[in-house]
């Protein structure tokens, strides 16, 4: 899971940071709106940590960005030193999925990130198979059974096409698919990526005539989608 940290106090930022890593979280940091703003149109970030008042835009007008110029938001934490109830409701209002006051400490700031992750990424059974749009997705077998037939994959072929399935219509950026499918391998490369794109569009027949649509996204990663017949 890749979680973005926006605060411009260094040692709140390096707190919070502290807390995620400790959890097992891996935290990308930024001091100010705009380079969160200009990562998320290069990158995919699981989960957004926001503090409220910052020098160049406020954590509201960062929320209302984001859920205006993103496919699939992912959930926001709002951060702050207000607490009264007004506070609250405005943050909640502005698209701020949960609020928390700071400073707040490492165990309730991480439980809250957990709950939120728990709510947008369900935890998946081990082994259990998965129905995605009409395809059935088994991790022990590693196949993927669709229109009265089943495609064995492999391994990272299966973890990529369970990945844009799982969310469908949202553009995932290059470095979060590696990441996500690859643990972040440094030897893995944007050419290796391609290959395993066009292999899994190949053996799911993600055409349009079936339905979909398997495509990059300029300068950025790749999008599934459905097409309404």
């Amino acid at each position: 899971m890749k979680i973005g940290v926006l605060d411009d106090d260094d040692d709140h930022l390096a707190a919070v940071t502290s807390a995620l890593e400790g959890a097992g979280r891996r935290a990308t940091t930024f001091s100010r709106s705009g380079a969160l703003m200009s990562a998320l149109r290069r990158e995919t970030f699981d989960l957004l940590i926001l503090d409220w008042r910052l020098p160049d835009r406020s954590g509201l007008e960062v929320i209302r960005w984001v859920r205006m110029n993103t496919d699939q938001p992912p959930p926001m934490l709002l951060l702050t030193s207000l607490s009264d109830d007004e506070a609250v409701v405005e943050g909640l209002n502005a698209g701020a999925d949960d609020f928390l006051s700071k400073p707040a400490s490492p165990a309730v700031l991480t439980a809250r990130v957990e709950a939120l992750l728990r709510r947008a990424y369900p935890p998946e059974q081990r082994n259990a198979t998965e129905t995605l749009a009409d395809h059935v997705f088994d991790p022990f077998g590693l196949t993927v059974a669709f229109d009265d037939r089943t495609v064995e994959l492999t391994h990272k072929e299966f973890e990529l096409a369970r990945l844009f399935f799982r969310n469908l219509h949202r553009a995932l950026a290059r470095s979060y698919l590696i990441e996500a499918v690859w643990g972040g391998d440094p030897n893995v490369n944007s050419r290796s990526l391609d290959v395993h794109v066009s292999r899994v569009r190949s053996k799911l027949e993600l055409r349009p005539e079936r339905g979909f649509r398997l495509t990059p996204v300029y300068s950025y990663g790749y999008r599934l989608e459905t097409l309404t017949p």
